[in-house]
């Protein structure tokens, strides 16, 4: 971590979106729905910004955000995914929009890549910025046996104000 506290990786993505390197991130965009650390075109961008010892979630998460990210760079710090989902919950789409985060937060860690890009297609269709550097960790902690990912994104995305007038009206 640095001493603004975004990774390494996440800040160089984001150097790469103000240089407006469009090769670069044309490259990276090559990696999209396809799984992560397949696409020959990502590795001069990715590899010499991993670790020599690093986890098989690290490296995935680093392709799959690192593809993301291309397809859309609008960056924020605050807030994680749930956050940033209920940000355009409208009472119209409200059920639909529900319905896919239960089933984003149900994603098997095979299927998340598909899920997170259906996530930011509709974030990026939306122009609602994603907290990139909390989305890196957030993938590399997903299969835990906890579900502490899962649980922070359904807080943020429910919020507490329902839970906390149920608990004054009772």
């Amino acid at each position: 971590m640095t001493e603004a506290g975004i990774h390494p990786f996440i800040q160089y993505l984001q150097s790469l979106a103000e240089a407006q390197d469009r090769g670069a991130l044309s490259a990276l965009r090559r990696g999209l729905g396809r799984p992560p650390g397949t696409v020959p075109e990502m590795y001069r961008y990715v590899e010499p910004r991993l670790a020599q010892k690093r986890s098989a979630a690290q490296e995935s998460a680093s392709y799959l955000i690192a593809s993301l990210f291309a397809f859309h760079p609008l960056s924020t710090s605050k807030g994680n995914l749930g956050a940033h989902l209920a940000s355009t919950l409208s009472p119209g789409g409200k059920d639909a929009l529900e319905r896919r985060f239960t089933a984003l937060l149900a994603a098997h860690p095979d299927d998340l890549a598909d899920a997170l890009r259906q996530a930011i297609s509709f974030l990026k269709s939306k122009d609602v910025p994603v907290n990139w550097n909390q989305l890196y960790w957030d993938v590399q902690r997903w299969d835990n046996e906890d579900r502490q990912v899962q649980k922070e994104w359904a807080r943020a995305f429910w919020g507490q104000s329902q839970f906390n007038k149920e608990s004054v009206d009772a």
